[in-house]
């Protein structure tokens, strides 16, 4: 039923041109023409020939960092939106033509109609952006599995360490992005992050450095970094082809 999928960067809407800067460095895009009332809403397109954008940023108001958040195109817009409530998804914000909800755990996502997207573009110098993290209260967290899992129809696989869970799309299917849960050591409000899978951690690294990141903390499979805006995001070891840590190879 999802087509295809968008991973939104949100940063603050008076980072918003140091965001564009640094996302298209290390995703290895280019920007679109700005989009809404205040040109907050921008695509990441790729480059290479072949392959269909599946990466946006939007300036956020309000304080704070920023995150993350998915949108979702589907064939069959209001059956789907209707599902999403019907599972125990909130209506915030209707805009017509697309909506946007908010999951029993309290992340936000967008539905709206498919546009087309349909290929996913080849990773660039060996990284690609292919993952939404969500970050969660142990008290929602199973709910948040259950809801994602039966939303999208996609495979609901325990992750590589007891805390995450994954819900990935069929190989088949083409789609670009997969969902991370993760329960967290304490109850606080529901977040999400973006996860890069490299080829190599260290030069990603060390590239992230040189534009204007900074190193938060190392993990023994994954960096944990901040972006110029001050939004975190993590670099992991996973393959970029095909998702998989390098033991599960």
């Amino acid at each position: 039923m999802i087509r295809w999928l968008y991973a939104f960067i949100d940063r603050p809407l008076d980072r918003f041109e140091e965001s564009c800067a640094f996302w298209t460095a290390v995703t290895g895009t280019t920007l679109s023409a700005a989009r809404g009332e205040r040109g907050e809403f921008v695509t990441l397109l790729p480059q290479r020939a072949g392959g269909d954008a599946y990466l946006k940023l939007q300036g956020v108001g309000g304080g704070g960092a920023g995150g993350a958040h998915l949108d979702l195109g589907v064939d069959d817009y209001e059956p789907f939106r209707a599902r999403a409530v019907a599972s125990g998804a909130v209506v915030v914000d209707d805009h017509g033509g697309w909506v946007v909800l908010r999951s029993p755990g309290g992340q936000l996502f967008c539905v709206m109609p498919w546009d087309g997207g349909a290929e996913r573009p080849e990773p660039d110098v060996g990284v690609r952006l292919d993952q939404v993290a969500i970050d969660l209260a142990p008290s929602v967290f199973d709910a948040e599995v259950e809801f994602w899992a039966g939303l999208t129809g996609w495979g609901s696989y325990r992750g590589a360490l007891p805390e995450f869970h994954v819900v990935r799309p069929p190989a088949e299917a083409g789609l670009p992005v997969r969902i991370l849960l993760q329960r967290l050591d304490e109850e606080r409000p529901t977040s999400a992050h973006l996860d890069l899978a490299c080829a190599d951690v260290p030069a990603t690294t060390a590239l992230h450095l040189r534009l204007g990141a900074e190193e938060v903390r190392r993990e023994r499979l994954w960096t944990v970094m901040r972006d110029p805006a001050g939004g975190t995001y993590c670099l992991t070891s996973r393959d970029p082809w095909t998702g998989t840590l390098p033991s599960a190879s």
